[in-house]
């Protein structure tokens, strides 16, 4: 095939009539062609997206370019920052040697610009802290982030059921054990053995034991009010839209946590937007990174929730972008839904490597310019296999691309930087303070208090022998959930400090 024929069928394919996001030039026969740009329809940017490649290949630096034209247009962006190294967004870049050979070949002007930017984050101290209830977070993403199995699951799906049958608001960590102990005490388990079935002793402990490991990993404070105002999402700056930062450094450790409380605020932005209908351009675009976390080990019904999500929720304006390693990280039933579709270099070193390669390449339309499983492994830094659906909806020519470079500075802002961008930031004044309603923990209190109260006043029932005088936090301290838990607290320490971590000798 010819140069000119190439340039052609690019045109054909990635020239929208409406406005459109440049990613860059086509690459034929490993010269950066210049005419033939690939550009992205807006209005397809809520048909969903993957964005994938080996480590090192240039994904971070897409996803900045993106985002940045995204904000241009006047749409907001929500996406994490998993290293720490996307505050950039809020200044100009600068212009360097490898920018200005990028710009060259691409035959393109070159402006460095900041763009509006909110960094958030689940611990408070990187950003304005994101939060959300128990009872907005739900029993299925819960289960998730407790790695509860499908037995366990049920019981939190009754615990959730009660609260909400009988009003008690799921606020905090401190409101779900309550909950739990109070339903696994005598007067609970008789309370709801008609309406909603036994609840195992052993079963609930085990669940209290998860909850009680996560607050020892130092994320609880994510649960509680004031909880994030998705509305807060789709701010905009002199008509540009902002970019919402989700710094997620600090919290690396918990990948599933934070990639969980990503996909509830997708859950909540699903189920409290209006209908939209077709826009011209969406309302808002959500990068979900390290998405094979959402996957991973899914039991049925999380599937179920994210598949539905996910086919719903462009209606209200809403495109959703996966980023990942690897096409076969994302279910296929998901996969169908992503049209637009940027694929960085893959590393086949190993048969599996070559596995993954070959069925990756069957998801991407065929090309008569390409050998695309030898091109594939050959693709450069910066450069991307693309398709996405065109202002019909139906797929793109698949070509290699030269992508573009971002306007904003590509790293993190300075700690003096930071920091002011912190102090001038008004949700982050909003967030800081948590507050602490009135819930099931103080509900629950009073009515055990006031039942006591009651029984003494009457003496009807008069405390069992030995248990005399015991108050109700003793009795609960007593109680053999919360035994069990102090035990694997106990087990948990000792494993910390006499495990398997090398110990320093010492000379005596």
């Amino acid at each position: 095939m010819s140069k000119e024929s190439f340039i052609s069928a690019v045109q054909k394919s990635y020239s929208p009539k409406g406005a459109s996001i440049y990613l860059g030039a086509g690459v034929f026969e490993n010269e950066i062609v210049s005419d033939a740009k690939v550009n992205l329809p807006l209005r397809m940017m809520n048909r969903h997206g993957l964005v994938t490649g080996a480590t090192g290949s240039g994904k971070t630096r897409t996803l900045q370019l993106i985002a940045e034209q995204l904000s241009s247009a006047g749409v907001s962006v929500f996406m994490p920052d998993m290293k720490g190294d996307l505050s950039g967004f809020a200044k100009e870049g600068v212009n360097n040697e490898k920018i200005d050979e990028r710009v060259k070949a691409l035959g393109i002007n070159y402006s460095s610009s900041g763009f509006p930017l909110e960094i958030y984050s689940l611990s408070g101290r990187l950003g304005a802290q994101m939060r959300a209830t128990v009872t907005e977070f739900g029993p299925v993403l819960l289960s998730k982030i407790l790695e509860l199995n499908e037995v366990q699951s049920g019981v939190l799906m009754i615990l959730f059921k009660y609260a909400d049958d009988k009003k008690l608001p799921i606020v905090d960590i401190n409101d779900l054990k309550k909950v739990l102990n109070y339903l696994t005490s005598p007067e609970g388990a008789a309370e709801i053995k008609e309406a909603y079935g036994k609840i195992s002793g052993a079963t609930a402990s085990t669940i209290l034991r998860k909850i009680v490991a996560l607050e020892q990993q130092g994320v609880a404070q994510i649960f509680g009010e004031t909880s994030f105002d998705i509305q807060d999402l789709f701010e905009k700056v002199d008509g540009r839209g902002v970019i919402s930062l989700l710094n997620v450094s600090d919290v690396q450790s918990q990948p599933m946590i934070f990639s969980t409380f990503m996909l509830s605020l997708l859950a909540e932005l699903y189920q409290k937007l209006p209908e939209a209908g077709d826009l011209d351009k969406p309302k808002l675009v959500f990068f979900l990174d390290e998405a094979h976390l959402l996957f991973k080990d899914a039991p049925k019904a999380f599937m179920d929730q994210i598949e539905q999500v996910i086919r719903l929720i462009r209606s209200k304006g809403v495109g959703i972008f996966f980023c990942t390693q690897m096409t076969q990280d994302v279910p296929p039933t998901v996969l169908g839904q992503l049209g637009n579709r940027v694929h960085h270099v893959i590393r086949a070193f190993t048969p599996n490597d070559v596995r993954d390669l070959k069925e990756t390449i069957k998801t991407f339309p065929k090309s008569e310019f390409y050998d695309l499983e030898k091109q594939f492994t050959q693709l450069g830094i910066g450069q991307a296999f693309v398709t996405v659906l065109d202002e019909k909806g139906i797929p793109t020519e698949t070509v290699v691309t030269h992508l573009a470079p971002p306007a904003s500075f590509m790293g993190p802002l300075t700690e003096s930087e930071y920091k002011l961008q912190l102090d001038q930031s008004e949700f982050y004044k909003k967030y800081k303070d948590s507050i602490d309603p009135k819930s099931a923990f103080e509900i629950l209190n009073e009515r055990v208090q006031s039942a006591q109260r009651s029984q003494e006043a009457t003496g009807d029932t008069p405390a069992p022998k030995g248990k005399a005088g015991k108050s109700t936090f003793e009795q609960v301290l007593a109680s053999p959930i919360t035994k069990q838990v102090g035990k694997e607290i106990v087990r948990g320490v000792f494993g910390m400090l006499f495990g398997t971590a090398t110990r320093r000798r010492t000379r005596w």
